[in-house]
């Protein structure tokens, strides 16, 4: 059996972890980081992700003319989460949105800028809530480089870390219980993940860090929020493929407690990768907002139409009340160039890579390369010089003649003709919505300024067929605000700490039914200062 000894273990090596080791480190601690994944896969999610942190009151939102607060940010923050259906259980969650908008400037500005990181100049506007209720301010700042080159750059700097010698990483280590002693947690016992051999790691506290539950598809269905109906036959995975709650039943069985699991961040617009690493991958498309969005048999959903940047949840909400719960975005060309984007670092290479030229000749000039990609590779797009064709190869794809010529047209020469009156006239809720998008300069540069879907000059047609994604977990392992666990008496557990996805964030769900966007990254970075801090101490 191959054994470890330090001052503190932690279990996971996503961004939340790799915080921590490099916290702890800096405090004099020996650590030992145990990581199921390879070591190519260092970084976890975080690493595949577009890298938007949101953060309260920085230059970049002054620079743009923005006035913002943490007594704002906490009134969106808590308004769209829902807060006050359960003042009792929310007590914890709700004193880390607090702490999260009250130290987000310093305790993730600040330190992210001190270890090199930059973001673009313009924040985003997202989650700006369905009847307001959401971002007030646009807060969503993205890192220049992704999440991508946020995760390479602390892993960087844990390397080259002065005390590196006090740390001991492992990769395929897979930990499946903790150890005790006296009522104190003391260690972890699991085993490796290729040649299979037991192993356990003796410390004076262990931190788990291992994400949510949303790669395990029986979790994922298990769990399935109420208000979503049953689940759909088909779901998609844009999770980590180890993100299996594993490590939640360990603290369970330790007497901790786990919370909110069927509060979930999927996504409406999951599409099919064509180079799958895990079992059903999916990308998640950044909805195009110009697309009319139309249900299985090609009727737009409605009555107000499905429009992204306001709602994420109400979103994957609307399609599951449908039938058959996936759906189709119907656009052409010209849109896709102007608005068609892939969440996460993988299909944003200009920002991924740091190349200023290519960022700025997407923006301006459309991005072809995506558009390409996905038309050519993806299974779920299809593309047609006329709407016959288009909904002919659209019941092709599914096997069926479930989506009917007829009304398609109708829904689609409706929409012309509301926009060819002009925008004085205009009464179409998604028209206003797009205007509204395109005061902002952030989404101006990528929403088209009305533009009609049979317009001879912007062939061909496109239909994305789209499904449900799961992607992360807003509730989690229990925690106070220095990140001990609780148990269900509110007793913090001797020796265990959780940080990051695993804590819903911290204090088990601190977003919410509904997360702002941002808080993910954010919540990692926070939770495991505060995690190393107390453990320091």
């Amino acid at each position: 059996m191959q054994q470890y000894q330090s001052d503190v273990v932690i279990v996971g090596g996503g961004l939340a972890g790799i915080v921590a080791a490099l916290e702890l480190l800096s405090a004099g601690k020996s650590v030992t980081l145990l990581e199921r994944d390879t070591e190519d896969n260092f970084g976890g999610l975080a690493k595949e992700s577009f890298g938007g942190i949101l953060m309260v009151g920085t230059p970049e939102q002054r620079r743009s003319g923005i006035h913002d607060t943490p007594e704002l940010a906490l009134q969106d923050w808590l308004s769209f989460g829902e807060f006050g259906r359960d003042e009792a259980a929310e007590y914890w969650p709700r004193r880390w949105a607090e702490a999260y908008v009250n130290e987000s400037y310093g305790e993730i500005y600040h330190w992210l800028k001190a270890r090199g990181m930059r973001f673009l100049p313009l924040p985003l506007w997202v989650e700006r809530g369905q009847f307001g209720g959401g971002n007030s301010v646009p807060r969503w700042h993205v890192t220049w480089g992704t999440g991508h080159g946020l995760a390479t750059q602390l892993i960087s700097t844990l390397q080259a870390h002065p005390r590196r010698q006090a740390l001991t990483l492992k990769f395929g280590h897979r930990v499946e219980s903790l150890t005790d002693a006296a009522g104190c947690i003391n260690g972890c016992r699991g085993i490796t993940e290729d040649t299979p051999e037991d192993f356990v790691a003796r410390a004076d506290a262990v931190l788990v860090a291992t994400g949510g539950i949303n790669g395990s598809m029986e979790r994922v269905r298990e769990h399935w929020h109420a208000d979503w109906r049953s689940a759909p036959e088909t779901i998609l995975n844009g999770s980590h493929k180890f993100a299996d709650g594993m490590m939640h039943d360990a603290v369970q069985f330790a007497g901790g407690n786990v919370t909110y699991l069927d509060r979930m961040w999927n996504y409406a617009a999951g599409v099919h990768h064509w180079r799958p690493r895990k079992p059903g991958h999916g990308l998640s498309l950044v909805p195009p907002h110009s697309a009319l969005w139309l249900n299985w048999r090609g009727e737009r959903i409605g009555p107000h139409p499905l429009v992204s940047g306001f709602d994420t949840r109400d979103l994957v909400t609307q399609i599951c009340k449908q039938e058959k719960q996936y759906s189709w975005q119907l656009l052409n060309q010209k849109i896709a160039l102007k608005e068609l984007a892939v969440s996460g670092a993988e299909f944003n290479p200009s920002i991924r890579d740091k190349k200023i030229t290519g960022f700025l000749r997407d923006a301006l000039l459309g991005n072809r390369w995506l558009v390409e990609q996905m038309t050519e590779n993806c299974v779920d797009f299809v593309v047609a010089s006329s709407l016959p064709e288009l909904v002919q190869k659209m019941n092709a794809l599914q096997g069926d003649n479930a989506v009917d010529l007829d009304t398609v047209r109708a829904v689609v020469e409706r929409y012309d003709a509301e926009i060819e009156r002009g925008p004085t006239l205009h009464n179409d809720e998604q028209l206003r919505r797009i205007a509204h998008l395109r005061k902002w300069r952030g989404d101006r540069i990528r929403t088209c300024k009305f533009q009609k879907i049979l317009d001879p000059g912007a062939m061909p047609l496109i239909a994305i067929r789209e499904f449900i994604i799961s992607r992360k977990s807003l509730g989690g392992i229990q925690t106070d605000l220095d990140s001990r666990v609780l148990s269900k008496a509110g007793i913090p557990i001797a020796g265990l700490y959780a940080a990051g996805e695993a804590a819903g964030f911290g204090g088990g769900g601190m977003n919410g039914l509904r997360g702002l966007e941002g808080t993910f990254l954010g919540g990692c970075i926070y939770s495991a200062r505060r995690a190393a801090q107390s453990i320091s101490h």
